[in-house]
């Protein structure tokens, strides 16, 4: 009889343990809309839809401050730009121009050495133009683009249910083992219970 009741409290203990966890669980995201509860002037809603604006706004500050920013997305684009492909590019754009505009009737060897005059000062000066160009492209980005509003504004757009749904499939693994936990966790107090109990 002694036995059954502690283990009776014990097997009660996990049940509460582990539908509080399971409830904090879902209470993270549900209710998603504000619930009235009746007699009590307090709104009811899940934490991370009633915090989310805050969150959104919390997580675009830190992309852009810690992890991220638009001068390192734009440094990396140009990284991978070959300037020597674009100064080849600009020579050919170039010289077609010259074939094509110059008349007629000026001798080939002359517009040979156009060509070649042309080409050597898009050699020299073409990366330097290309250099200043993209420095003023990052500046101008950094001035005119928001990275943690662009950020804040595309989670606040986030819908909640995709959201839960997201994190849900993430965590599964890791959200079952708070439940089990939650369950060890009140056997175990209701086990000590128990025992108390029977020995008062």
């Amino acid at each position: 009889m002694v036995a059954f009741k502690i283990i009776l409290l014990s097997l009660i203990g996990a049940l509460i343990g582990w539908i509080t966890n399971l409830l904090a669980i879902k209470l993270l995201f549900r209710p998603f809309n504000p619930i009235k509860l009746p007699l009590i002037p307090f709104q009811f809603q899940g934490l991370i839809p009633k915090r989310k604006e805050e969150m959104a706004k919390s997580i675009g500050a830190t992309i852009q401050e810690e992890l991220l920013s638009i001068e390192e997305i734009i440094d990396k684009f140009i990284k991978q730009q070959n300037p020597k492909e674009l100064v080849e590019l600009i020579k050919i754009k170039v010289n077609a121009i010259i074939k094509d505009r110059l008349p007629i009737f000026i001798p080939s060897s002359l517009k040979g050495r156009i060509e070649k005059y042309f080409n050597t000062i898009i050699e020299e000066e073409a990366a330097a133009m290309i250099t200043h160009t993209m420095e003023g492209m990052i500046h101008k980005a950094v001035t005119n683009i928001n990275l943690a509003e662009m950020v804040e504004e595309r989670i606040k757009a986030f819908p909640v249910e995709k959201l839960e749904e997201v994190v849900l499939k993430i965590s599964k693994e890791e959200l079952k083992h708070i439940e089990i936990l939650g369950g060890i966790l009140g056997f175990s107090i209701g086990l000590v219970q128990g025992i108390i109990i029977v020995l008062l």
